[in-house]
């Protein structure tokens, strides 16, 4: 469970922007749109955030940030060496800077508060407390240079309402001080070694560091179809590398499909001449329809399907830019409503999305909603609808933000 997110100096964000999604202590929960962070934890956030606004407002940075947070964990080890040749300047691939001249002299800041277990050394199977966790990376990224880690930090809250007590900790020098339960011990030698364009947890975890290897195993349960661009994969890949491999997830479309109601009462993965094939069973029609075949909103459909049916198996996130594309505004509803059913969603599974289908708010809690707004400098901001002054649950919020009345909507004219 995610329950704070905060950017600084990314893309469009330049200023500190903070997504909280901690609900107030006295917000009703209408159909199980909330989990508690943890366990034991008062503290509740919703298991859908939906973030609008106008076009090119920022939105899809935000779903940038916790995406690059992801990747940074899992594959930064990867990257080349820094190198101060200006073709290498670039470093970190899905990540820039705000591309102004004042911005050069500031850090980029990611942060991302989560759920985990209390004593995270112990085996798995001793795991009984759960806490709130925050991940940070700062780096630097000066014009001509090669960006670089000023700070990697990870931090946990034993105590809800107590102090926060470091697990790592690294500084712009490359020293990293640790927590005992940590275990850094035997690889204290490779610390020295950690490259200063690359995640800590990524180079332990090449040395099998079972905390390195926790936080990356976390990190895969972040589950986006957006890092620099938003990928849509191609019909035949999504069809060769993750329905063909994985009969399950072909089981859980067709059941998915049909509540949706395409008109398709089946789906099959049959074997054709260049590889495996989805075939699709209508009613009325003898004879099946090949994907290549079927509406561009039932084919974008099957695309986004494996990251929603991920996140749900694993109580994971599933973050997807432009859910509403190419996908009909009475259908949206019945996607989100997959999150807030503890059958479908039992391990209180996220979804973080972008939408332009302003008809979905009438389906939303304010406490799910976030806007985006850029201003004329190119500077976006984020704001919950919970910040706006005098919004009420009886509220048509779908007429109100569409009436100018919460912002974030196009200028015409």
């Amino acid at each position: 469970m995610i329950s704070r997110l905060e950017i600084e100096n990314f893309y469009s964000l330049l200023e500190p922007q903070v997504v909280d999604l901690v609900v107030a202590r006295n917000a009703t929960d209408e159909g199980g749109r909330y989990a508690p962070i943890h366990e034991t934890s008062a503290d509740r956030a919703p298991k859908v955030v939906a973030l609008f606004g106008a076009n090119a407002s920022g939105k899809s940075n935000v779903l940038r940030g916790l995406t690059f947070i992801s990747w940074f964990l899992q594959n930064s080890f990867g990257l080349p060496p820094p190198s101060d040749s200006p073709s290498a300047a670039v470093g970190f691939q899905p990540c820039e800077r705000f591309w102004s001249k004042d911005a050069e002299e500031k850090p980029t800041r990611l942060c991302v508060h989560f759920t985990g277990a209390l004593e995270f050394w112990k085996p798995r199977e001793e795991w009984k407390n759960y806490c709130r966790y925050a991940y940070e990376i700062s780096f630097k990224s000066e014009f001509g240079k090669p960006r670089r880690v000023i700070r990697e930090s990870v931090r946990q809250w034993p105590n809800e309402r107590g102090k926060s007590v470091r697990v790592f900790e690294r500084s712009e020098d490359g020293e990293v001080a640790a927590s005992k339960e940590f275990g850094l011990g035997r690889l204290s030698s490779v610390l020295g070694k950690v490259r200063s364009n690359v995640s800590v947890i990524s180079t332990l975890a090449q040395f099998d560091h079972k905390p390195s290897l926790l936080m990356q195993e976390m990190a895969r349960t972040v589950i986006s179809n957006i890092l620099i661009e938003r990928a849509d994969p191609t019909d035949d890949w999504v069809i060769r590398n993750v329905y063909a491999p994985n009969p399950a997830i072909t089981e859980a479309l067709q059941a998915d499909i049909e509540r949706i109601d395409f008109g398709i009462r089946g789906v099959r993965i049959v074997q054709g001449t260049q590889g495996p094939l989805a075939q699709f069973d209508h009613d009325g029609l003898n004879l099946p329809v090949p994907l290549l075949l079927e509406s561009h909103g039932t084919r974008q459909f099957v695309r986004i399907y494996p990251i929603l049916a991920q996140a749900l198996s694993s109580g994971g996130v599933a973050i997807i830019d432009e859910l509403d594309n190419s996908i009909h505004p009475l259908l949206l509803p019945e996607i989100v409503r997959w999150f807030y059913d503890p059958q479908k969603n039992p391990y209180g599974a996220q979804l973080w999305m972008t939408c332009q289908a302003a008809s979905l708010l009438e389906e939303l809690q304010k406490e799910e909603v976030f806007f985006c707004e850029k201003n004329l400098q190119g500077q976006s901001q984020v704001y919950a609808l919970t910040d706006v002054q005098a919004v009420r649950r009886s509220d048509n919020l779908y007429k109100k933000y569409l009436g100018g009345v919460y912002g974030a909507v196009p200028k015409v004219g």
